[in-house]
Parts: C-alpha cells; structure tokens; sequence
C-alpha cells in the first residue's frame, strides 16, 4: 500500500476509474465501471469515478453504481453536466476538478488508472498514450497493443506473423469502396457467402452483420461505415463454435495465465443469427457455457493459441482471445480484446471465477499488476 507522505502511514491505493467515452461502446463502458466500483474493496482502494462523455469532456462522476444501469433498454450513461476533471502528473497535483464559478481545486496523487473505455478513444492506445506522458500507471496493454488490438485489419496481420491460423477476410478502405467497389464486391464474393462485414476499430458487436448473399453487401458496409470508415469482412463459420479464452499477466513477469475455454450459445429461437448486441447485453438470450464442451485437446489449442495472440501484440495485464471451432476439428482465432466487458455476467470474468478467481480478487489482481508495473518503455 502506498504511505501517507504526512505520517508514513499505509493508506488506500488511491484508483481512477475512468469510463464512458466517445465510442459507440459508452453506455456498455458505464455498465463495467458501476460493477467494478461496486467490486473495490473501500479499505484497499480510494475510489476516485471519472466519466468521460460521449464529447470526449472529462467529468468527476458517481460513486453510486446504482446509478449506471440499464433502464426501459437503454444504456446508461456519463452526466455531462458534471465538474470537469483535469488529470496532471503526479509532481503536478495529480487529479484536478474545475468547477464553474470557483477555483480549482486537487484531488491529489492518482496511484493507477483503471481504463475501462472500450472502443476507440480509449481502448485504442489514445488514452494509454496520454497516461504513459502523465508518468501515471495504469491498468492493461500498452500503447502498440491497445492499438494493435483495436484495428482488426492489423490485429490479423500480427496473429499471422505469429502462424495463427485464420478465416479469409477483406479490408475495405474508405478510398477503394468510393472508387472501386465493384472490385470489393469482387473479392468479397471470392470468400464465399455468407460472410460478416464489421467496423474494424469498434467492439460490442456494433455495425456488425450477417451477409448472406451479394444484395445485403452494399447496406452492410453503410452500417459498418457508421462506426468506422475502415471496414473488415470476413468468411462465415458454418456449423462452427465460438469459444474464448481469457489471459492474466503473470505476477513477477512469468508465462501468462490462461482460463478454462468457455463457448457462447445462442438460443435458436430468440431469432440471432450471431451474437449481437441484443444478445448480449438486451434480451439475455445468449448462454455462456463455462467450461465448454469440447476435447481435451482442443481446450489445449485453444488455450495455447490465447497465450500466443496475446504476446504476438505485446498485450499486457489482461485480454480475452476468440476463437471459431470448426467442423472438421481445427481451431482459428477470430481476434483479442484487450479490454473486455468486465460485468460479472460477462465471459471474461465468469471465465476466471470458473477457473477460481472471482470478480472482486480478478479487479485487485488488475490493479496489482498495474502497480508493480512502471511507465515509460520496457
């Protein structure tokens, strides 16, 4: 525990909590800070909540989890009204709140960050750039691998450096699609159909969907092009199983650690073709079956091929790798979170509870980590 500079005295480790966030994953963001708030034990850690808004402002918020919660369907999300927040290096006052009208006033040192911004704008490298030049720890990857992580056209790249086996896929750049797109549609009908067309720098399964056949493309790429203009599409899975494998750093800089396999079930009368948002986080309809039912030998694969994405972008602290089990019997990765949903009914916890570390010891493992972990280059 950090001392009290005054008295020498232990004290809490003083934890920002930063979420919400400009991308199209803001409420889902709030939804993870109010559970990890609630997880933080108040003698351990002085919680300190920063909202970021949908603007990009940074705002003191809550500490009341209660107050981010679905409500009617919708999402919750950061007061944009709050008393701005401004975030120095440690030698500079730390934490700093102005509010109209008054003087500014410190909030003091900040020991870690917790970035629990998913998407662009945070989960990206932007945010984690900005920590390393404040001098001030934080939770997860680094600036390459956040970046990395987030683009799924470079994200493939790295996994194929690294001989992890993949489906086809397109990249789909904002310059071909408005002067080539026949040609696009060329190469997108050679990976056969049906196929996924995703914003490639968005999460949460936004602007995600099922193509089924050359009609669909055109609309799918517009609704893609509202989160990214950057888009991604990728063969289907036909008959295959979506399985995920969370990864912890290990303490002292050993092998990182992996969960048991979980697999995502969907219910086939809830009307999903994929995994969606509503499925999700809407309607409940997907199941998560931990551990999943596979052999021994493609829970290994699956395991190990986590453990290499994991250090193909020089990920750091946690991630959670996804994989498609295909008929035949092999296993390629789909991509790596390197931040994600952090609610207890989401996969990557319940994957670690399942392999025996629960919600509340996974948040003060994270920030452990942190802590033992400088800035700077390494």
């Amino acid at each position: 525990m950090p001392h009290d500079p005054a008295g020498g005295h232990p004290r809490p480790v003083r934890v920002a909590v930063v979420f919400g966030g400009r991308s199209s994953e803001h409420g889902v963001s709030c939804l993870t800070a109010a559970d990890v708030i609630r997880a933080l034990d108040p003698e351990r850690y002085d919680v300190v909540p920063v909202g970021v808004t949908r603007e990009g402002r940074w705002v003191l918020e809550s500490d009341d989890p209660h107050r981010f919660a679905i409500c009617d369907g919708r999402l919750p999300e950061v007061d944009p009204g709050g008393a701005t927040v401004a975030l120095r290096p440690p030698d500079e006052g730390g934490l700093v709140v102005h509010e109209p009208g008054s003087v500014p006033r410190a909030l003091g040192q900040v020991d870690v960050v917790l970035p629990l911004l998913h998407g662009p704008w945070g989960e990206d490298g932007t945010l984690q750039g900005m920590l390393e030049l404040a001098g001030v720890r934080y939770v997860g990857a680094g600036v390459l691998a956040s970046a990395i992580g987030m683009d799924k056209e470079f994200m493939k790249v790295a996994f194929a450096a690294a001989g992890l086996p993949q489906l086809p896929y397109v990249v789909v750049r904002p310059r071909r699609w408005d002067i080539e797109r026949d040609g696009v549609r060329r190469q997108v009908a050679a990976l056969g159909w049906p196929v996924f067309v995703k914003p490639a720098r968005a999460g949460s399964s936004f602007g995600i969907s099922r193509v089924e056949g050359s009609d669909g493309l055109d609309r799918a790429v517009e609704r893609a092009r509202e989160h990214d203009p950057k888009v991604l599409v990728e063969a289907a899975v036909l008959g295959g199983r979506e399985l995920e494998c969370g990864v912890l750093a290990a303490p002292g800089g050993g092998p990182p650690e992996t969960s048991v396999v979980g697999e995502i079930r969907l219910d086939p009368e809830a009307g999903h073709t994929f995994y969606d948002f509503e499925a999700k986080y809407v309607d409940g309809t997907a199941g998560l079956q931990i551990p999943a039912d596979v052999p021994a030998d493609v829970a290994g694969r699956v395991r190990a091929g986590a453990v290499t994405a994991f250090e193909a972008i020089s990920a750091e602290g946690l991630a959670r790798v996804d994989f498609f089990g295909l008929p035949d019997g092999r296993v390629v990765v789909n991509e790596i979170n390197t931040m994600p949903g952090f609610t207890p009914s989401s996969m990557f916890p319940r994957l670690w509870d399942a392999t025996g570390l629960d919600y509340p010891s996974l948040v003060d493992r994270l920030l452990r980590l942190a802590l033992a972990r400088g800035t700077g280059l390494r």
